[in-house]
């Protein structure tokens, strides 16, 4: 889906503030991501076109980083550590779990991270890029349930403030 008229304007506001504007290819993507939840082709395109790029250019970009979601996920993005100080503390058993537990879930989306940045909360996890650790498996689909019953207000699936 392309930009909607009121991100179309947001899209033009980044724009400006660069000198050269391929710079806004990062903010772009993530305001593609925040609107239809994962960056479609539709939306490469359109960045393309308003940053006077190929739409490979763009394409090279968003594949690059782990960030970006090519295809449809999950409202909650749950990435699991399994990194050194994770894979000690029962990070790939926490995986192993909550890819089970959410398998059928088409709201959550479970994916193995390497390292988050966060070994003093290991085994840790991010949902939609919040932190949440040291958990046990029943510990982690508690977090979970929280923000599907919202009670915990989950960030946009790019990290910004919901």
């Amino acid at each position: 889906m392309a930009f909607t008229p009121a991100n179309l304007e947001t899209a033009r506001a980044i724009i400006a503030r660069y000198p050269h504007k391929k710079s806004a290819t990062l903010p772009l993507l993530h305001l593609a991501q925040d609107q239809d939840g994962w960056v479609t082709p539709e939306a490469m395109e359109e960045i393309a076109e308003l940053l006077d790029l190929t739409p490979a250019l763009v394409l090279g970009t968003c594949s690059f980083y782990t960030m970006f979601k090519r295809e449809p996920i999950g409202k909650l993005l749950v990435s699991v550590c399994t990194n050194v100080s994770c894979l000690v503390n029962g990070g790939p058993e926490l995986l192993d779990h909550l890819q089970q537990r959410y398998a059928d879930d088409s709201d959550v989306t479970v994916e193995e991270v390497e390292c988050i940045a966060a070994c003093d909360l290991a085994p840790v996890i991010q949902v939609n890029y919040e932190f949440h650790g040291p958990l046990t498996s029943e510990g982690a689909e508690a977090v979970i349930d929280d923000y599907q019953r919202g009670v915990r207000v989950p960030r946009t699936i790019s990290g910004s403030p919901a």
